[in-house]
């Protein structure tokens, strides 16, 4: 059984629909990166899975929960599975690096201060980010508050970590510094990715498959060899216009 399945799902904000009986899955220990021209829908396909967003119609389902219908007590249970990288990062000024981390099992748990040391520990160390620690998120890179980002989110040991737009506003180098640290925690963590990205560069080298939003329907959903070879019209253009703007 998929871990996240959509079932023909459909949004509508003022009766304009953003998603449009958009259905696909996600496997257990897989990378799926979602791409697709702005406006298409992919961050609010994002929301819909930890019901920040609730469908129009139709059933978003994690681990055969029904993530739109369940009690409090069953979404607070899937929300503590899943960890979420903000496009922004969204990192308290006021607090240092590891204070940043911390917060999710300080607010949400109540795990000893020891325990929460040891956890706050191996996500730094694990994204590369040690030396941090005390520095606030106005001494360090964009790169580096990303990498923060990605600490906090799988502090909690989550099975499933959600990206929203990880290597949004950042240069070449430390785009691939990203997407290498996504690729490798997934594997090391066995956990499952959902990566909302422009980058085609970095969804070509880190998916296990790319899935396609047009007009909030899946256009192309398949492996990143056959998805650059693909004869769908929809993948032409986007293709064709992801090398201009690389140009």
């Amino acid at each position: 059984m998929a871990l996240v399945e959509f079932q023909n799902v459909t949004k509508t904000f003022a009766g304009v629909p953003v998603l449009d009986g958009l259905s696909f899955t996600v496997e257990k220990g897989e990378i799926l990166c979602i791409a697709g021209p702005s406006g298409t829908g992919k961050s609010v396909t994002l929301k819909h899975l930890v019901r920040l967003l609730t469908p129009t119609s139709g059933t978003v389902l994690f681990d055969g929960v029904d993530v739109s219908e369940c009690s409090d007590a069953e979404l607070s249970a899937v929300r503590d599975r899943i960890g979420y990288l903000f496009q922004g990062g969204a990192l308290l000024a006021w607090m240092t690096v590891a204070e940043n981390v911390a917060l999710p099992l300080q607010e949400c748990t109540d795990m000893p201060d020891a325990e929460i040391d040891r956890r706050v520990s191996a996500a730094l160390e694990a994204v590369e980010l040690a030396d941090a620690a005390g520095k606030y998120p106005a001494e360090i890179s964009g790169g580096m508050q990303k990498r923060a980002g990605l600490a906090r989110a799988i502090v909690r040991e989550s099975d499933v970590i959600l990206y929203d737009e990880p290597t949004s506003g950042l240069d070449p180098v430390t785009s691939a510094t990203i997407n290498n640290l996504i690729r490798k925690l997934n594997k090391k963590l066995g956990i499952t990715s959902v990566v909302v990205t422009h980058d085609l560069q970095g969804a070509l080298a880190i998916a296990d498959r790319i899935l396609l939003l047009k007009n909030g329907r899946v256009a192309e959903c398949s492996r990143p060899a056959d998805f650059v070879r693909s004869g769908n019209g929809d993948v032409k253009e986007f293709l064709a216009a992801m090398k201009g703007e690389m140009l």
